[in-house]
């Protein structure tokens, strides 16, 4: 992210100027963003991260093969993402099942994941009209956890309030029931796995686009340049004198 520190870089040179805005050209900023040097190997490394936190096992293995980054187990990749289709698809007892194949210690040692996840097995069971045993699985699944975690509990008595609704839309919790909810808990589960094997949890790329954003914005204040509006592109824009 060559331009990110140019425009950090340009931020120090402008604290000590007048406080009227520099008006940078094209010219000018195209010299500076050619004089950082950027190994290429660093980027393919980030593009790489991206592909495996995200999950593109195909496109990750024909980068790979094309860049000669180091090798990555691609089976993991897989795996992972089996787990995550299944939170997202509702099937919640096959995630835990393939989370437990995975590595057992992901849900021993996190018992917020895991709470989650058998809250959202309680979701799904609501979700079918299955009140019984739904009820029944709360009681003796979630119940006891409740007792040992005030969050759990809260947590616990919002799902449970789902079904004193027939017209979910009138509950006031009834973004549980809500795709969002599945995606949340499938983000939470993708993240613990990484994390266990070693993996960066969140993808580089969207962090340092932030940082440019950032960054763009600070020195909005100070100057006129050529600037990034639309990051799908990344095209510089003239500035407006």
């Amino acid at each position: 992210m060559s331009l990110f520190w140019i425009v950090v870089h340009q931020l120090a040179e402008i604290e000590a100027m007048t406080a009227s805005k520099k008006v940078i050209t094209r010219e000018e900023w195209e010299k500076k963003l050619k004089d950082v040097k950027i190994k290429k190997e660093d980027m393919n490394k980030l593009v790489m991260n991206f592909l495996v936190t995200e999950g593109y096992v195909d496109a990750a293995e024909k980068f790979r093969k094309e860049s000669g980054t180091e090798h990555i187990d691609l089976a993991t990749i897989t795996d992972r993402m089996a787990v995550k289709k299944a939170v997202q698809c509702g099937n919640v007892e096959d995630a835990i099942e393939k989370v437990n194949d995975l590595n057992p210690e992901i849900l021993d040692t996190n018992p917020q994941l895991f709470f989650h996840l058998q809250q959202q097995r309680l979701i799904e069971l609501i979700r079918n009209g299955k009140v019984e045993e739904a009820l029944e699985f709360a009681q003796e699944e979630l119940a006891p956890r409740g007792e040992e975690n005030q969050s759990f509990l809260e947590e616990l008595e919002r799902t449970v309030a789902l079904l004193a609704f027939e017209d979910v839309s009138n509950c006031p919790v009834g973004e549980l029931l809500d795709i969002s909810q599945r995606l949340k808990t499938a983000s939470e589960v993708n993240a613990a796995i990484l994390t266990s094997q070693s993996h960066e949890k969140d993808p580089k790329l969207p962090s340092l686009l932030k940082m440019l954003i950032w960054a763009q914005n600070q020195l909005d204040e100070k100057a006129a340049y050529p600037r990034i509006n639309d990051l799908s592109t990344a095209m510089l824009e003239d500035p407006t004198v």
